[in-house]
């Protein structure tokens, strides 16, 4: 596989000098500065794509061309934003690049409630807890329904999580860590449709939200299949590959419809729009935040419509929380993912995910999620395990240098 990594562009602390000295050797990244919704032209891409090549390395993966939530709940814009978005994939495929990460998850891009969850290491990782979500729902967004989209035992802890807040009289300063954590610091780097200067981001995500209302999984997945299939034509004239993110987490939250979760609902996109250019980023992250998700048996199944790989693992506690594991174990089996992926395809772009905070990572400022330290450790563990793979395999392993002598 293509050792790639996620970057956020020129103002990322992460420096592209830094990435090819630990064996980068595609970057995966996007026009961040272009607003949602706005082409992006061949002039903006080719710049980019040139100062990424002034380094040595390709542009391998654009993560993401956002979809827009108006191509999601079918809003009256729809045919334009699409016209827009096929526009842009045409200008990214004139330019030479053609594989697409992309999400069809509403509103949220994805959610976890602590960001610097401690391991018993002193590093710390990204961690799910279901009760604070559910204190989040009904108690800061005060969504109708909110309590009975949980289970009874899960509305029970975050009552007595409230009851404790209150008492403790730290009530505003938790509220404020878990609307950061949930709506803030986890979508405004990303395109997100929050931003970190916002005023109002609770209000403006419970508008976001009242978008949805009356939206269907039924009606998300026909909005899906309307959106490929009228992107399609562009796919297969200049060969771009569109490989959709699975919800993270995969599961409904919200009340959001969530339509790329498990695999029902991967089969039915790529049934839905039978087409070699509509395919799957395969998260073995998100889909292994699932306990529904037998996620080896599910790469198998699929590695033949996968056109970009996310490797990194997740942990599930007995109550259903979540927290990302070692990239050497968790649910995921990194081990047995690059035998299957390297068979498939050793040219399958892949970068590490959600590497933990460690060695100074905490005082970076970095994105959530997207350490330096963290990442790095990650990428050079992942490595080992394709190295090895493609030993057993009989594949010759692509060194990220040769010695030269003066």
């Amino acid at each position: 596989m293509e050792k790639t990594w996620r970057w956020f562009g020129k103002k990322d602390k992460i420096t592209l000098k830094m990435l090819k000295q630990i064996g980068v050797e595609g970057i995966v990244t996007a026009l961040h500065d272009v607003p949602n919704g706005q082409v992006w032209t061949r002039e903006a891409i080719r710049d980019l794509r040139e100062y990424i090549e002034s380094y040595g390395m390709r542009w391998s993966v654009v993560e993401s061309l956002p979809v827009v939530e108006s191509i999601k709940y079918a809003g009256a814009d729809r045919d334009e934003q699409i016209e827009t978005y096929k526009e842009s994939l045409k200008n990214l495929g004139l330019e030479g690049i053609h594989t697409i990460c992309y999400n069809f998850m509403p509103v949220l891009d994805w959610a976890r409630t602590d960001l610097d969850h401690p391991n018993p290491n002193f590093t710390t990782n990204l961690y799910f807890s279901h009760a604070e979500f559910a204190y989040f729902d009904i108690y800061i967004l005060k969504r109708e329904g909110a309590r009975d989209s949980f289970p009874d035992e899960v509305v029970a802890e975050a009552d007595k999580l409230h009851k404790k807040v209150v008492a403790e009289g730290r009530e505003a300063e938790f509220n404020h860590h878990l609307v950061e954590n949930i709506i803030v610091k986890t979508q405004g780097f990303v395109n997100g449709n929050i931003k970190e200067d916002d005023e109002h981001p609770v209000e403006l995500f419970r508008q976001l939200l009242d978008l949805y209302k009356g939206i269907t999984r039924e009606q998300l997945r026909e909005n899906m299949r309307y959106f490929l299939n009228a992107i399609m034509p562009v796919c297969d004239e200049y060969g771009m590959n569109m490989c959709v993110h699975p919800d993270d987490p995969p599961f409904q939250i919200l009340g959001l419809p969530r339509i790329v979760t498990c695999d029902e609902d991967i089969e039915w996109f790529l049934k839905a729009v039978d087409n070699k250019h509509n395919g799957l980023t395969f998260c073995a992250g998100s889909l292994s935040a699932g306990g529904h998700n037998d996620v080896v048996a599910l790469a198998r199944k699929y590695a033949n419509r996968t056109h970009f790989v996310h490797l990194r693992s997740c942990h599930i506690f007995p109550n259903g929380d979540f927290s990302e594991a070692s990239h050497l174990g968790g649910r995921a089996n990194l081990f047995e993912l690059a035998r299957i992926f390297e068979k498939a395809n050793t040219n399958l772009p892949m970068r590490v995910d959600h590497g933990p905070l460690m060695l100074g990572d905490e005082d970076k400022g970095y994105n959530a999620g997207y350490s330096f330290m963290g990442r790095m450790f990650a990428l050079g563990q992942v490595e080992g395990i394709i190295a090895t793979v493609d030993n057993e395999l009989g594949i010759e392993y692509k060194l990220p240098y040769v010695p030269v002598q003066p």
